[in-house]
């Protein structure tokens, strides 16, 4: 059974840890990332963004498909399934679809004030259908499906705005980026983080672009309110290197080692074991 994500998250931001939402793109990926958090009893949020959805077939084939490997492998955790990067419309697919949780990212909005509207719209919804919804202020740097931005500090006083509509979770921006971090990146901006959380109390704050983000920094973020680390790029990274290196080997050209069962095991097992580390890394192991 899925449940949504305020009270996992309300409990992280109380214990000061932080939860991975890790990002699924297939049934490998969703069978991998239970697996994980099974075996570290660590409450998860399993995302997924349109794009993958798309890929998938649509948010229903998605979300059937993890309610049906979460009842297949008997998870005994909490499992929650958001939508990541939702658009105002998405979000409406999404739940229709029977997601538990949401995110509106009204940051591409042509101004803050349709932010402002479509959030408050989507909040009284959701609590409706007794799910959880997550909203973004200032936009995360890099490219999330097809979406570009340069990275903002987010204002901690239309965060505050955002915030007091009554989201259970709050993504800003604080320096981060998508996908792999460039060399000249100048890291995360404590200061911001830390004046957006004096603005917004114990609401759990979100960490988009988690993957490559030293641990030192991972951690100061955990202990100054971010209680959400997304991770995407990270297991696409170590999925598809473990495969490369099973062509490279000439295994796929031995016996049959062109089934994909066998082509594809190296890259589900190596998101299982990322997994794994990262909710160390986080402070979620044995939360569950």
């Amino acid at each position: 059974m899925l449940v949504n994500a305020s009270d996992m998250l309300k409990n992280a931001e109380a214990g000061h840890y932080a939860l991975g939402a890790f990002n699924t793109n297939n049934l490998e990926w969703t069978l991998a990332i239970l697996q994980a958090a099974e075996e570290a009893k660590s409450p998860l949020i399993m995302q997924c963004t349109g794009g993958a959805a798309k890929w998938m077939g649509s948010y229903k084939v998605c979300a059937d498909m993890v309610k049906a490997c979460v009842e297949a492998l008997d998870i005994t955790v909490p499992v929650a399934l958001h939508l990541d990067h939702g658009s105002y419309e998405d979000c409406f697919k999404a739940m229709d679809a029977g997601f538990t949780s949401i995110m509106y990212d009204g940051s591409h909005e042509a101004d803050f004030q349709t932010n402002l509207d479509r959030t408050k719209e989507l909040v009284d919804l959701a609590h409706s259908r007794g799910l959880s919804i997550e909203a973004e202020v200032g936009g995360i740097g890099g490219t999330e499906d097809g979406v570009t931005s340069s990275g903002e500090l987010a204002d901690p006083e239309q965060c505050k705005q955002i915030a007091d509509l009554g989201v259970d979770f709050l993504a800003c921006g604080i320096g981060n980026i998508h996908g792999l971090y460039p060399k000249d990146w100048k890291g995360l901006s404590f200061e911001r983080l830390g004046e957006i959380k004096a603005l917004t109390g114990n609401l759990p704050l979100v960490l988009h672009g988690g993957t490559g983000i030293p641990e030192d920094q991972i951690k100061k973020a955990i202990s100054l309110g971010v209680s959400k680390i997304n991770v995407n790029t990270d297991l696409q990274v170590v999925y598809a290197k473990a495969i490369r290196e099973y062509v490279e080997a000439g295994k796929d050209q031995q016996g049959k080692g062109f089934d994909p069962r066998k082509l594809l095991k190296p890259g589900r097992d190596n998101i299982v074991a990322r997994t794994k580390e990262l909710m160390e890394e986080f402070g979620s192991v044995n939360k569950a």
